[in-house]
């Protein structure tokens, strides 16, 4: 009964990883052909060589929305497109990037007694 199970979910992932392939594999040659291989974070420079580096984000986050016209996408980087979900997961669990609310809570000013050791 356990290989029948580990079956049924070895065929979902094998279909989900089909599925994904396909649906990269359209938006991607699209958004290739629509913008410069520079990823739109660090400006980095890709050829041919290291083009598999260059992934296709989506702004949203929502992986089936393909706007022909590639409104919804922008090329990262492998490392910036980590580093954007990162974010992403961040804002999502905590709702802000974190910085803004240290920003308006931070109370310590470690140059507060400059002043009178410089005296």
């Amino acid at each position: 009964m356990s290989s029948d199970k580990n079956k049924r979910l070895d065929d979902i992932v094998a279909q989900s990883k089909k599925y994904q392939t396909e649906r990269e594999g359209t938006y991607r040659e699209r958004a290739l052909k629509l913008y410069p291989w520079v990823c739109g974070r660090c400006s980095r420079e890709f050829t041919n060589i290291n083009l598999k580096e260059l992934t296709v984000h989506h702004r949203d986050h929502n992986h089936d929305n393909n706007p022909s016209d590639g409104s919804n996408w922008e090329l990262l980087c492998i490392y910036c497109h980590d580093n954007e979900h990162s974010r992403y997961i961040e804002q999502v669990r905590y709702g802000s990037s974190g910085s803004e609310n240290t920003k308006n809570t931070s109370s310590h000013n470690p140059f507060s007694g400059l002043a009178d050791l410089l005296k």
